[in-house]
């Protein structure tokens, strides 16, 4: 084995156990708070929905893609194949889409009660589970087409015609159906991309507000404040987090569609990076929970 491929080897394992390690950490911690009577919040359903969402990205791309550096190459067979790179895009999509609508729902809660979107905050409560279950009907529905083009390494022998992704590949299609398909995927994640930005952006607007009116009126801000705040900081690493993963990831991506044959390095360093964003992200939420905890203790 080259030293190269050891390397990415255990970086890929530590990143996958880190990852893994994280996200159960997370998802028991909401059990533990379920069972213990613990008030749940708002956005503890979009977390939970992201966790999970994570989870699955790391099993069905972390696992393989490790074994796959290591030198095994043929362990999927035809429907595994399939269904790992199905189930690991509809969760990537949800990853996505969660991280939005946690966004958005942020803003709208720390925005001003005279302002449009303040007025939401008591009606937009009760649409956090059907968006959240809209969003996984949309990418089931939309990544349908993965399962098609799809198949296991034996499968390429003696042809052309495909793209290799060292344990699996995809057969290209016809061109305009894959140019059609491209854009329908791509179309989702930009309106996702979109709304993150356009959300994040107002919060960082509505927060320096809030600390020059803060600085103006002598007095402690309260615990309810304090919460929301640290909570919006949390969402803004998160989604800057996401957006500089992504963004790594999709231009890697893009780059091995257009080389032809296998490209071991391109294809290492797309998943590294999108695998970043699973992995540390229960982190994220791990210190915030621990912090609010604090906060409402001293209290």
């Amino acid at each position: 084995m080259a030293a190269g491929d050891l390397v990415m080897g255990i970086i890929f394992l530590s990143q996958t156990a880190l990852g893994i390690l994280g996200n159960s950490t997370l998802f028991f911690s909401f059990i533990l708070a379920d069972f213990t009577g613990i008030k749940a919040r708002p956005t503890d359903l979009i977390v939970k929905h992201l966790t999970w969402a994570n989870f699955i990205v790391l099993l069905c791309k972390g696992i393989p893609q490790t074994m796959a550096t290591f030198g095994q190459t043929h362990f999927l067979d035809n429907v595994a194949c399939k269904f790992v790179f199905y189930f690991h895009r509809v969760a990537r999509g949800i990853s996505l889409g969660s991280t939005s609508l946690l966004s958005i729902f942020q803003y709208i809660m720390i925005s001003p009660n005279n302002s449009k979107c303040g007025q939401l905050k008591v009606r937009i409560i009760k649409f956090i589970g059907p968006s959240l279950s809209l969003c996984w009907v949309l990418h089931l529905m939309v990544n349908g087409f993965i399962p098609v083009v799809m198949t296991d390494m034996w499968n390429t022998r003696n042809r052309t015609g495909f793209s290799d992704f060292i344990y699996c590949a995809v057969v290209k299609p016809n061109y305009l159906i894959y140019t059609l398909y491209a854009v329908l995927l791509a179309s989702t994640d930009v309106m996702c991309l979109g709304l993150m930005l356009w959300a994040s952006v107002s919060m960082v607007f509505v927060l320096i507000k809030h600390k020059q009116r803060v600085r103006h009126i002598h007095r402690s801000v309260s615990t309810k404040s304090s919460l929301e705040s640290r909570a919006t900081q949390t969402v803004l690493i998160l989604v800057s987090s996401f957006m500089l993963f992504y963004t790594t990831s999709a231009i890697l991506t893009m780059c091995l569609t257009f080389v032809s044959g296998t490209s071991k390095w391109l294809v290492s360093a797309s998943v590294a990076m999108a695998a970043c964003f699973p992995a540390l992200c229960p982190f994220v939420f791990i210190r915030h929970y621990i912090s609010v905890f604090r906060l409402c203790c001293t209290h």
